[in-house]
């Protein structure tokens, strides 16, 4: 599955640079302090690294793919770490927020706990996470082969309980993309366990 991103980053770059993020984020940014540092993790074409820089906050990216990894920072014009979510260590970071905005997908139920838990270590005390998912049940696979892990809001509910995140606003959206894809996001405030 990186696969995919690592040899068709450009196309894929294409695809999603241009979608205007704000109707998912502004929920996200409404609960940020002004110049509020911001870590995007999964970060892909950096449009939400550029939409966010350009409301004024200081941002970030975290990216897998070398090839959308350079892309983002081209085109947000701001640095992107590259690494792996789940193996990564987030500990000496201290960011305001952090988005992953449909970064998570592809991460199997059985072990979005355990990579959620790992990123939070990148948050501050009372910090602000957003996150975004697939509606629907147990998983997908589309033409290009990607499995996307699908998520109902009850067991996301509990989830983000056991890891200390409380739930400030909760949206469904259509896709902008793919109008049979339903989104869950989410704005939750972090706290230290």
């Amino acid at each position: 599955m990186e696969n995919y991103y690592q040899t068709n980053f450009n196309a894929y770059h294409k695809r999603t640079f241009f979608v205007d993020p704000s109707l998912f984020l502004n929920p996200f940014v409404n609960e940020l302090p002004q110049n509020a540092s911001i870590l995007d993790v999964g970060c892909g074409s950096g449009r939400g690294l550029l939409w966010l820089k350009n409301q004024g906050f200081q941002v970030t990216g975290f990216e897998q793919s070398p090839g959308l990894a350079d892309l983002a920072a081209k085109h947000a014009a701001c640095e992107v770490i590259e690494g792996d979510f789940e193996t990564f260590d987030f500990t000496s970071f201290s960011f305001d927020a952090i988005l992953a905005s449909g970064s998570l997908v592809h991460v199997p139920h059985n072990r979005l706990s355990q990579v959620l838990g790992n990123i939070k270590h990148a948050l501050k005390q009372n910090g602000i996470f957003y996150i975004s998912l697939k509606q629907g049940d147990t998983f997908k696979t589309d033409q290009t082969q990607r499995i996307f892990y699908l998520w109902q809001a009850a067991e996301l509910k509990r989830l983000f309980s056991t890891l200390n995140l409380d739930v400030f606003h909760v949206s469904s959206t259509e896709s902008v993309m793919n109008s049979k894809d339903l989104w869950l996001g989410y704005v939750l405030k972090g706290t230290n366990s």
